[in-house]
């Protein structure tokens, strides 16, 4: 899963995830657009965000051989990106997303990957651009949201790769306590090892207040409302990383798959801007470099790494919301 680029998915699921919430009076592209009118919204319009991680142990494996087990002393990272909906009527809707990502790494020792040069500090620059497009249509007399997402990343060095997605979901349910939607994902990526997987998101208010948020396979989550304009979670949501390495005048490319499991608290500050705070352990089930060219199967360099916890902070500013305090 580790293919699976966060602004891509993001995409495809707001459609299925948030038309489903708005009144039964507004038009089909309305429901979806009427996300960003909820006090904490499931995309944000603009969002930035800064993550540090603690000290953490790995076990490292280049060209299938054990190497020693390191550290990573220090892992700080700053995302930033904007959620962009251009053109909607009835049947159609055209939206665009831009992200930035700032990675800094430094680990106790060199590794040796590439040929004489060593490795165990960097700070690395990623972006990425998408844009997608959403038909909604009614089968079996039910919702559908069918949408196909371009995107191209890279660093800045240059442009890298060019991915694509298509995506088909069926709303199954939808009332008052209940939510669900069930469909499949289609990658276009040469790279990825996964060229489909099923998507599935479940809304569920219970009669204490908590609700069950579940969108698969991006997050688990349950959540409640506190306080006059606040918001807790716990679960796990998946996150990833990814960056370009330039050695020998070849390309080569990092990802890392990041499950985070913890407590999140939103808070609607006014103004349309909405506060975060995320704290937790991370799991990191795989880290791999494998060429450009390649799958990321035949990758060069793997690492195991021990469980960490993970602070984040973050800001959103949603200029099309209604993001007011009670």
């Amino acid at each position: 899963m580790t293919t699976l680029k966060k602004n891509l998915i993001t995409f495809a699921l707001i459609p299925v995830a948030t038309m489903v919430s708005a009144q039964k009076k507004d038009s089909t592209p309305n429901k979806v657009i009427a996300f960003v009118t909820d006090k904490f919204p499931q995309a944000r319009d603009l969002n930035i965000e800064f993550t540090q991680i603690t000290p953490y142990k790995f076990s490292p494996e280049l060209y299938g051989n054990d190497l020693p087990e390191n550290k990573i002393k220090s892992f700080q990272q700053v995302k930033a990106n904007a959620n962009v909906y251009i053109i909607k009527n009835r049947k159609w809707m055209l939206s665009a997303s831009l992200n930035y990502r700032f990675t800094s790494i430094n680990a106790e020792n060199n590794i040796n990957l590439f040929s004489e040069e060593n490795v165990n500090k960097g700070n690395f620059h990623y972006h990425s651009e998408a844009i997608n497009v959403t038909r909604f249509a009614k089968v079996f007399n039910k919702i559908a949201v069918f949408s196909a997402t371009a995107s191209v990343d890279g660093s800045d060095q240059r442009f890298e790769r060019i991915r694509g997605m298509v995506t088909g979901s069926l709303v199954l349910k939808a009332n008052a306590k209940t939510k669900m939607t069930l469909g499949g994902a289609v990658l276009i990526d040469p790279s990825t090892p996964i060229s489909a997987l099923p998507i599935f998101t479940y809304e569920h208010k219970f009669d204490n207040g908590w609700v069950a948020d579940i969108i698969l396979p991006k997050k688990v989550l349950v959540r409640k409302d506190i306080f006059s304009n606040g918001r807790i979670s716990f679960g796990t949501e998946m996150d990833n990383t990814s960056f370009y390495l330039y050695p020998l005048e070849k390309t080569y490319e990092f990802r890392q798959l990041e499950i985070n499991s913890g407590a999140i608290y939103e808070h609607n500050l006014g103004g349309n801007f909405i506060g975060t705070l995320k704290t937790g352990i991370r799991a990191t089930p795989s880290s791999r470099i494998f060429e450009k060219k390649e799958s990321q199967r035949d990758f060069i360099f793997d690492a195991n790494a021990k469980p960490s916890f993970y602070f984040n902070v973050g800001i959103s500013y949603n200029p099309f919301g209604r993001t007011k305090r009670k």
